[in-house]
């Protein structure tokens, strides 16, 4: 099924603290004052998750068509796009998970623990 930014709203903003803001004239999620997803394009049809090196691999491997890497320098740090008119909301959940908890504090990822 086709994940909406709704969908991707509703998935990012169900996570511990997570709160949506404006970054370059387009919506993003924070944890405590950090970036850990965005919503872009035209009719927010892209999402961005912050994953690590290795999680990015993992999903550029097992979401064909659906994950690539962010441009430039943010794309070697990790900024990991999503087609969402590509991608599942199982895969788009668990990246919105990775992405909260490299993001978020420790304490607060030890206190929640989303799966």
């Amino acid at each position: 099924m086709r994940v909406t930014p709704a969908e991707f709203r509703r998935l990012a903003l169900a996570l511990p603290e997570a709160i949506e803001a404006e970054h370059m004239h387009h919506p993003d999620f924070r944890v405590r004052g950090k970036i850990f997803a965005t919503l872009s394009g035209k009719n927010e049809e892209r999402g961005m998750v912050k994953l690590t090196l290795a999680q990015q691999k993992d999903f550029l491997r097992d979401g064909p068509g659906m994950f690539e890497p962010g441009p430039g320098a943010w794309g070697r740090g990790g900024a990991t796009g999503v087609c969402l008119a590509a991608a599942r909301t199982a895969i788009v959940r668990r990246a919105l998970v990775l992405a909260w908890r490299n993001t978020a504090p420790e304490e607060l990822v030890r206190r929640h623990e989303p799966d």
